[in-house]
């Protein structure tokens, strides 16, 4: 009954804001409904730009991947959502599969957008590139003591390390691009190695990055953006980026990302906003306002210029795999964290 009660309510509140969409239409007035698990602040710098430049307001409804990919699947055709925005390719893999997106014809998209960091059908593109690596205290590791994420299972890091809990979205996507690479056995084996270790789980890249410069671990994994936050802060901050699996496949790639909804009311305003977002002197400029500016995210579209603090962490070798290939082993790595304990 009470999963009746809240889709009878969730289809309720749809109704409404549908309502008001089209109420807003009828006026004149354009609007852009976005869905969005970014955590950034009630209307990112971006987004206000946008409505700047174009004249289409932007209303935004944010929350987990997983629960506005439900919401969106509850709301079914009445859906006020016109694009999907989420921090993750294993949600936007899952969206096309369960036909909540649609393909996009958009010439600008297809040159913006390198195909590996794109939908095979374009249903979805890359945005940000966000790159999940090592990071250390150099007052307790020298670098020639690192190499891979494998390697992190070693026991000379035992009390050492801190890792994002199994459940988080990175984690995840992270050990899918391992059994890509790796197998699932071997990868099996390394993540039983990293439970060995006794990791302190901490549920945030931030804190992660915090305790490492306090002393309280000396390795981690986070994503490169929070480093550049933290160097805005304080550049002497104790803790630095160390470019994981550069003599192989090289460092985990993940995006930012969107498509347009499949019931989308406001589809040419969803397709201005994508395009505006991947055009390397609007949405994908280095500087506050843009994507990967405001956020230090790695810009898709390769004539983009980048903030300064990333571009001196300079160029990586980065893990080849198409997004949408990460995207299949999504379950297999849920599976697999579960059996090693982690």
């Amino acid at each position: 009954m009470p999963t009746l009660r809240r889709f009878i309510v969730l289809a309720l509140l749809a109704a409404l804001i549908s309502a008001g969409a089209n109420a807003a239409a009828a006026q004149g007035r354009q609007i852009v409904n976005i869905y969005s698990s970014r955590h950034y602040g009630a209307m990112e710098q971006m987004f206000v730009k946008f409505t700047q430049e174009t004249g289409i307001e932007v209303r935004l409804s944010q929350g987990s991947p997983q629960a506005l990919l439900t919401r969106l699947e509850q709301e079914g055709a009445q859906t006020p959502a016109d694009v999907f925005f989420s921090v993750d390719t294993g949600s936007l893999v899952l969206a096309a599969e369960r036909g909540l997106f649609q393909p996009i014809d958009s010439e600008v998209l297809r040159a913006n957008v390198p195909e590996a960091l794109r939908d095979p059908e374009n249903r979805w593109f890359g945005l940000s590139q966000r790159l999940r690596t090592i990071v250390y205290n150099p007052d307790k590791v020298d670098p020639s003591e690192l190499s891979t994420y494998e390697a992190l299972a070693d026991p000379k890091w035992n009390g050492r390390l801190c890792l994002r809990p199994a459940t988080h979205v990175y984690t995840i996507s992270l050990v899918a691009s391992m059994i890509a690479a790796l197998g699932e056995e071997k990868t099996e084996e390394v993540v039983k190695g990293w439970v060995a270790n006794k990791p302190q789980l901490i549920d945030s890249d931030t804190r992660i990055l915090e305790t490492i410069a306090a002393g309280g671990c000396d390795v981690g994994i986070t994503n490169h953006y929070y480093v550049g936050r933290l160097y805005a802060q304080n550049p002497d901050i104790k803790v630095k980026i160390f470019w994981a699996n550069q003599e192989d496949r090289g460092v985990h790639r993940n995006v930012a990302g969107a498509g347009v909804t499949a019931n989308a009311v406001n589809r040419e305003n969803a397709i201005k906003l994508l395009e505006w977002l991947s055009d390397a002197e609007k949405g994908q400029a280095g500087d506050e306002t843009g994507l990967p500016g405001g956020n230090y995210e790695y810009p898709v579209n390769v004539r983009a210029r980048l903030n300064p603090i990333i571009e001196a962490f300079g160029t990586p070798k980065i893990d080849a795999l198409p997004l949408s290939e990460l995207g299949k082993y999504q379950k297999a790595a849920i599976d697999l964290l579960g059996r090693a304990g982690y």
